[in-house]
């Protein structure tokens, strides 16, 4: 049973979320010859203020911007 894993930050439509999980499905039973009933698909989303590269967070770099 294939677990794909996706950490994202938050923001993203209910239907973008929903495409996300139908490609990575679509490509899992592909490349994995497996069934689509065996694919499990956790998307996990994050606050901007909760992710930071090189000590300064989303929120702040797009702050910036």
């Amino acid at each position: 049973m294939p677990l794909i894993e996706v950490t994202l930050v938050q923001g993203r439509t209910p239907q973008q979320l929903r495409s996300l999980i139908t490609g990575l499905t679509d490509a899992a039973e592909t490349a994995l010859a497996v069934s689509r009933t065996t694919i499990r698909v956790v998307l996990r989303e994050v606050p901007d203020t909760h992710w930071a590269a090189g000590d300064v967070t989303i929120a702040e770099r797009n702050q910036r911007s």
